[in-house]
């Protein structure tokens, strides 16, 4: 997250009472939304829940059928061209040319954006070094691995410097350390200023990196706020006991830990609802020290933007589902 919110005066960013219908189907009935310069705020919400639909709005693509819309001074429906010059839109997708190289791609690029030559040198070469590509610059873009040419992607959105980026799914089909590279480049990129608009079907991202979450459902926000504020909504800490090894684990199963108990041979523990932490505390305690088990580590586990978002919407996420903190997986049995 960014210590940038709120610290800017004006929002740059301002929605409201954003409808659009496809016919009888109503996708958007009323957005409001408000953000920050130097703000990461994150989108959520099941399929179809209207996303797509506002960002779509918010990058000009469509226009809105009822509401307001202003990014950085720009009225965006009255001006959509202007609007056009102050954001950029990432998609999940890069769209560089294959048959180019990554300087090629930037070049390019930087003639569409009007950039003179002297400007244009300056920021390739900035970007580049920002988005760790000196070494794969002049290779083309066809040989780059999927975080590369994410990278790639995201420096010719910005090499006209907006003050507004849309990343539409940034992550999508990466490993995890490049996701978890891409993730460093956004808060990076929100440190200077940059506000970041972001959807995402992983909540661990948005958890992560956002400033504050809106969640979508049946196109209207139904929550929204930080990612601590939307977990203090959900009920439901745990406790989770590690065993220090198989043994202690088999030992451990037939304690008595009380109804809702579940039980993980993978990772050797047992989570145990905590309505109320001092009191399952020191029964916990009592369990352990009565059957001589030795446990190697006792953490509070508390509710996830998982939790929040099945909480909210009745559905698990889109990234792989989300369950409950107590929710028994494939590997784990759940105590009568």
């Amino acid at each position: 997250m960014t210590a940038q919110t709120g610290l800017s005066g004006a929002p740059v960013l301002i929605a409201r009472g954003l409808r659009k219908s496809y016919g009888s189907h109503h996708v958007l009935a009323g957005i409001d939304m408000t953000v920050d310069r130097g703000e990461i705020f994150a989108l959520l919400g099941p399929n179809g829940a209207g996303k797509t639909t506002t960002v779509n709005i918010l990058t000009t693509l469509i226009r809105p059928d009822a509401g307001s819309a202003r990014i950085a001074g720009v009225d965006l429906i009255a001006n959509p061209r202007r609007a056009r010059e102050v954001i950029s839109l990432t998609g999940q997708y890069a769209s560089v040319d294959d048959f180019q190289t990554g300087e090629e791609n930037l070049r390019m690029m930087a003639k569409l954006a009007h950039l003179d030559r002297a400007d244009a040198k300056r920021r390739i070469a900035e970007l580049i070094e920002r988005f760790d590509l000196v070494d794969a610059a002049g290779r083309r873009a066809g040989t780059y691995s999927g975080g590369m040419r994410r990278r790639l992607d995201l420096a010719i959105s910005l090499l006209a410097e907006p003050p507004v980026v849309f990343l539409d799914e940034p992550t999508t089909g990466l490993d995890p350390r490049s996701r978890a590279d891409m993730w460093a480049v956004v808060r990076d990129l929100a440190t200077t200023g940059t506000t970041i608009i972001l959807t995402t079907q992983y909540l661990e991202e948005a958890d992560q990196l956002a400033d504050r979450v809106a969640v979508l459902d049946d196109g209207r926000i139904i929550a929204e706020g930080t990612p601590e504020q939307l977990k203090q909504r959900v009920s439901g800490e745990h406790i989770r006991l590690t065993l220090e090894n198989a043994g202690q684990f088999q030992l451990a199963r037939r304690a008595d830990f009380g109804h809702g108990a579940v039980f993980d041979v993978d990772e050797l523990s047992v989570l145990v609802p905590a309505d109320d932490n001092v009191q399952t505390m020191r029964e916990l305690l009592a369990t352990t020290a009565r059957h001589e088990l030795a446990v190697s580590a006792i953490e509070i586990v508390k509710p996830s933007l998982d939790d929040v978002f099945l909480a909210l919407t009745g559905q698990p996420t889109a990234g792989g589902g989300a369950s409950a903190p107590g929710a028994p997986r494939e590997n784990e049995e759940v105590a009568a």
